[in-house]
């Protein structure tokens, strides 16, 4: 099992006491829905990961990284922290997920923070609470503004929750800083799209926007982002908006080790692979979730989208093919959620539509049920009930496991 993200932990935790040997850098994995609440202080950010020999007890764990794969030979190259090592395998299934896709715009790399990672969101985190300290002792008013101003590029699911999450986090946080009260903040929200959130109903996108406008965000629509300065951003309409703060979130794209492997990929770096997910010509090797080209029968002519619904779809119908008769991959999505800050959200299921508290409800209790592992849940239920009584910690996690040297 190449990667043990939300698809690969999946598939070795359902294949149970037939066991598998997990290939991993990390020995957990992330529920990345819950990224957002875990940069805004909401949920404790270890509680938005789940270990792999927890989650998955009869598999066995390898943490490295795969460099190379012979399936004459059935057998990968696995780069450890010490050592090459050769892992023989019967069947192998990759699932190497999505990095974030970026674009070649000036100053991005330099100047920009992703959104992608559980320590994304804790540098986020911190950066955010940062702006708030340099903004209590900023010299002047145009300062403070300045470092008031946030910039979120990407209106898809992560930009949107990520968007109403922190501000949600400023806004809790503003009660310490006397002195920014009367300050105006300015949310500002990017994408090239003609409306936000468009994988979702029209409706409930509209409401979507009307409710982060109500709350003085500056949605963008049909703007793109040109360059990234020091402390301005620079969009396609003209606009330069003075920010120290660019978080990218627009889009991801197939993890660039998997065109190292060796086996079919498109021109989008995903594994090509068949209804039944295995791998195009390559015997015994399947693939899935956000790094695969997942053709679904119950939506001829479409691939799946990167979502964790999709991925545990296909993780389920991966277990049962390597224990069983190869059966074809058929999944109707059963809804939408996302959230909108505390109390609010949007969701679509079994063609219901739901907004403000009900949608928020949805959207939590649907995340609740993904999360694997009873302790976990526990966990973020007590999270989420001690969130109902008190406002956000805001507490910089900038320093954990980064200690001082010891000095001599």
């Amino acid at each position: 099992m190449l990667g043990g993200g939300f698809a690969g932990g999946y598939v070795a935790r359902l294949l149970g006491r037939r066991g598998a040997t997990i290939v991993s850098p990390e020995n957990f994995m992330l529920y990345t829905p819950m990224l957002p609440e875990a940069a805004s202080g909401t949920l404790e950010p270890r509680h938005v990961v789940v270990p792999l020999r927890m989650m998955c007890p009869r598999a066995e764990l390898i943490l490295g990284r795969a460099s190379a794969v012979d399936t004459e030979r059935r057998r990968v190259t696995v780069e450890t922290e010490d050592d090459v090592i050769a892992v023989r395998y019967s069947n192998l299934v990759v699932a190497l997920g999505a990095v974030s896709r970026t674009l070649p715009i000036p100053g991005l790399a330099e100047h920009a923070l992703g959104f992608k990672s559980l320590a994304d969101a804790i540098q986020l985190r911190n950066h955010v609470l940062r702006r708030l300290e340099a903004a209590a002792s900023a010299a002047s008013e145009g300062r403070q503004r300045r470092e008031l101003t946030f910039v979120f590029v990407g209106a898809g699911y992560a930009g949107v929750e990520a968007l109403a999450e922190l501000a949600d986090l400023v806004r809790d946080a503003l009660r310490y800083y006397r002195t920014l009260r009367e300050t105006p903040q300015h949310w500002v929200l990017v994408d090239a799209a003609p409306k936000i959130l468009p994988e979702i109903p029209s409706k409930l996108g509209d409401y979507a926007a009307r409710e982060l406008e109500r709350r003085g965000v500056d949605i963008r629509v049909g703007t793109t982002l040109e360059s990234v300065e020091p402390h301005a951003a620079v969009l396609s309409d003209g606009t330069r908006i003075l920010t120290g703060t660019v978080v990218w979130t627009a889009g991801v794209r197939a993890n660039p080790l998997n065109e190292q492997l060796g086996i079919p990929v498109d021109d989008r770096g995903r594994i090509v692979v068949d209804a039944s997910l295995r791998v195009e010509d390559r015997e015994h090797v399947w693939a899935l979730g956000d790094g695969a080209r997942v053709p679904n029968e119950a939506t001829p002519g479409q691939y799946d989208p990167p979502t964790c619904q999709h991925a545990l779809r296909q993780a389920r119908r991966l277990a049962k093919n390597l224990t069983g008769e190869a059966r074809p991959y058929r999944y109707r999505m059963l809804g939408q959620v996302a959230t909108l800050g505390r109390y609010k959200g949007i969701a679509e299921v079994l063609r219901l539509r739901l907004r403000g508290f009900p949608g928020w409800f949805v959207t939590r209790t649907y995340h609740l049920y993904q999360l694997p592992l009873l302790t976990r849940k526990l966990r973020v239920v007590v999270d989420w009930t001690t969130a109902l009584f008190f406002r956000r910690d805001i507490a910089e996690l900038g320093m954990l496991g980064h200690p001082e040297r010891l000095e001599p």
